[in-house]
């Protein structure tokens, strides 16, 4: 029995938790997200140039040495949507210098952005309104940079694939939400969290049973610290589909921010097991265990974060070394360290790691 209730065990009328789903939607969305690392030179300039000359930019004449900074790539949609229905795909990139830009895909699937500044930013990929995918852009590493995505529509049969991460439950839209997710996603990449709140009151207003909608209201309340605002709104997604796993995620993340970590590891566990292949699950996990001061599991689960999504959870190297420091195994640390630079060559602090690297042999 998983504890998600404060004072004791989840309640009575929220149902039974299962381990796996007996029922899936037809509508399955699996969001495979692959960072692809610049291969060269030329090979890099003639992927911007392919990719971002069909939004009006040609990178080779605009920054010759490739200095000005690009986000680009493709989604790639494959399967079979339910009854024949082309699913509306959509990539938002922003960070706190520029304004959010938001590029509606046509049939190539590429999206080009072409940035003001190098401030940490946020990609993030939605089918028909619904987030699928985020991945965050650095603001350090190569100017240009490239993120693949790839969104499956149909029965999700190739979601066992290393590497995928599994958005298995689309509920369906209609009119009267449509527009408030808009509004919800142009205010969360504004980071205005008071309207996307609101947004996100109106979408469950107007259709009370969308589990969506109630999961993503409960993490931005998580966000404004509205505890237990976030832990009625969790609820609620999980009454209407308790295997909905992002929501599990959202009730770790309450039980986390209330210091109850052995109910927030026993609650990563459960969506361990809904979602196997999800690098943020082990993440979580593994950050509760290291919470709870369990060092040893800790870092087993970020250490399977980081066989899933190697590119894309490169800083657990640095928890890692930081958690073998403390346990006065410098030769560990150092290794974490390198196996970081290997990825993330070009780090503000890599002349310190380099350091620590060298008097740690």
């Amino acid at each position: 029995m998983l504890c998600l209730a404060p004072n004791g065990c989840i309640m009575p009328e929220m149902g039974q938790i299962v381990a796996t789903a007996k029922q899936f939607l037809r509508y399955r969305i699996v969001a495979f997200i692959g960072f692809l690392a610049l291969a060269g030179a030329v090979e890099t300039r003639a992927q911007v140039d392919d990719i971002c000359g069909e939004f009006g930019y040609m990178a080779t004449l605009d920054a010759p040495r490739l200095t000005a900074p690009y986000v680009y790539g493709r989604v790639r949609v494959v399967g079979s949507p339910p009854a024949g229905k082309v699913p509306k795909v959509a990539v938002t990139y922003s960070n706190r210098s520029q304004s959010p830009e938001r590029i509606t895909l046509g049939r190539s699937g590429n999206y080009c952005f072409r940035l003001t500044n190098r401030s940490d930013g946020m990609l993030v990929v939605d089918v028909d309104g619904v987030e699928v995918a985020r991945r965050q852009v650095a603001s350090f590493g190569p100017p240009q940079v490239r993120e693949d995505f790839e969104v499956s529509v149909g029965d999700g049969s190739n979601a066992e694939r290393t590497g995928v991460i599994s958005s298995k439950y689309l509920y369906p839209r209609n009119e009267r939400t449509a527009p408030f997710y808009k509004q919800a996603a142009e205010a969360e990449a504004a980071k205005d969290l008071a309207a996307a709140t609101k947004a996100l009151e109106a979408v469950v207003r107007e259709d009370a049973k969308d589990f969506v909608g109630w999961g993503l209201l409960a993490g931005v309340l998580l966000e404004r610290k509205m505890l237990s605002e976030a832990d009625a709104a969790v609820r609620r997604s999980l009454e209407l589909k308790v295997e909905y796993a992002p929501a599990w995620l959202t009730a770790g993340r309450i039980r986390s921010a209330q210091k109850q970590y052995a109910a927030a590891i026993e609650i990563f566990k459960h969506a361990a097991t809904l979602e196997p292949k999800n690098a943020r699950v082990h993440q979580l996990l593994g950050e509760a265990y290291l919470l709870a001061k369990q060092g040893t599991l800790g870092a087993e689960a970020l250490n399977k974060a980081i066989e899933l999504d190697p590119l894309g959870m490169a800083e657990l190297h640095l928890q890692l070394a930081h958690l073998y420091q403390l346990a006065k195994a410098p030769a560990l640390a150092a290794a974490e360290y390198k196996k970081f630079l290997a990825k993330i060559p070009d780090h503000p602090d890599k002349a310190k790691f380099e350091k620590f690297i060298k008097d740690n042999p």
